[in-house]
């Protein structure tokens, strides 16, 4: 299975493994607690929807610390 965007570019925006599972896991619960919160429906799962935020450099690391 491939995962796109790739761990070696997930990596350049987030030091190690540890620390972007974290930030990555951390963003997907705010994600599903807001859409459950304003009864929205997501079109992809919370932790695709963060990943794609970490890629495109929308999340700051410090922030989760």
């Amino acid at each position: 299975m491939m995962l796109y965007p790739a761990m070696k570019d997930l990596l350049k925006k987030v030091p190690s493994r540890y620390q972007l599972v974290n930030v990555v896991a951390h963003r997907a619960r705010e994600i599903a607690s807001e859409a459950e919160l304003t009864g929205e429906p997501l079109e992809d799962k919370p932790v695709s929807i963060a990943i794609r935020e970490v890629a495109e450099g929308k999340l700051d690391r410090t922030e989760q610390e």
